[in-house]
């Protein structure tokens, strides 16, 4: 058996997490359950070392496991999840330092004004999605207006159509001067549908369907997007996500 290998950054060090993915999935015979053991998870203190997530082939069990489930669809949200933006001039020292330069610059017309978007990505956000699309459909459901969002999601797909399905301002659902986002209308089997957000207004309805990530303006060290990704390898084989995610409430953990 390989095992997966996982570096994080943690207090300015990379942490590198040994996973054995294999034994981190026993299931269990009722459809509901999918029970979620790691058995071996061994710290040690990596110096220097770039953050890298590696797959490897599935065992003969968990490509079993994986050909009589599902395959599930994971939302995405943009702003303070994947991306940080400021608009012509309009820099909040408390989020983007001055200065910083912005990954990409978006020029969008607005009410007849042009406006000018300077967006920032999360660190590792490409990788992220490298990853994530080989296991899940992905949706991207942003309470930005379609202008903007459209014209950020395809600089985050860069011609790879792993971002094809969109959702955007007129899809939510207003809620007391914010937005809710409905599942339901992008997949109707809740037991495979799941979404990874910064606001838990945004899913207050379905929060046995989320997984709350800590908004993100600025920080270059920050590995929020890397630290998801063993959660995720293991996700797509449960037969319902709610079995799952439903355990974390009490906690809410920001990953």
């Amino acid at each position: 058996m390989r095992t997966p290998l996982l570096n994080v950054q943690m207090d300015n060090v990379n942490v590198r997490v040994l996973l054995h993915a294999d034994d981190a999935i026993l299931m269990a015979e009722n459809e509901r359950v999918c029970v979620f053991n790691v058995v071996t998870v061994s710290l040690q203190v990596v110096q220097h070392q770039p953050v890298k997530y590696e797959i490897f082939p599935l065992s003969p069990l968990s490509r079993h496991r994986i050909s009589i489930v599902k395959r599930k669809v994971l939302v995405l949200d943009l702003d303070e999840t994947l991306i940080h933006s400021h608009h012509d001039g309009v820099v909040r020292q408390t989020t983007v330092k001055p200065g910083t330069p912005p990954d990409f610059v978006l020029k969008v017309t607005i009410d007849r004004h042009p406006v000018r978007f300077f967006v920032h990505k999360r660190p590792h956000v490409d990788f992220f999605l490298d990853i994530v699309s080989q296991w899940y459909e992905l949706v991207v459901f942003t309470a930005s207006m379609e202008i903007y969002g459209a014209a950020v999601a395809d600089r985050l797909d860069n011609n790879r159509g792993i971002l094809r399905r969109r959702y955007y301002r007129q899809h939510c659902t207003p809620d007391m001067g914010s937005y809710t986002k409905d599942l339901s209308a992008i997949c109707g089997d809740l037991a495979s549908v799941f979404i990874l957000d910064n606001s838990p207004g945004a899913y207050r309805a379905y929060p046995d369907n989320a997984i709350p990530i800590k908004s993100w303006f600025s920080d270059p060290m920050d590995t929020a997007l890397l630290n998801l990704l063993p959660l995720l390898d293991a996700l797509r084989f449960t037969q319902d996500v709610r079995s799952v995610l439903s355990r974390n409430l009490h906690l809410h953990r920001l990953w």
